[in-house]
């Protein structure tokens, strides 16, 4: 398998698509990703639906995309 190349933008940084800069939760979200790649963790909780959100390293490790709109996919253009 080939990796892909990475979307020009930081890996803390979601494309506007999956995450709006009006989300009123954006900066708790942005800060809880953050924390689990600080620490290394694969993910986070979201703090409104409590489910585990993969973290853009994660994603970055994997090498690709898999189509399914994933909040931190690295590879969106």
């Amino acid at each position: 398998m080939q990796q892909l190349p990475l979307a020009p933008r930081a890996l803390t940084e979601p494309h506007p698509s999956r995450l709006s800069p009006e989300h009123p939760r954006r900066a708790e979200i942005l800060r809880r990703h953050a924390d689990a790649m600080a620490s290394g963790q694969a993910g986070y909780l979201d703090p409104e639906t409590g489910l585990f959100v993969l973290t853009a390293k994660f994603f970055a490790d994997r090498g690709m995309c898999c189509g399914r709109g994933c909040r931190h996919c690295p590879y969106l253009q």
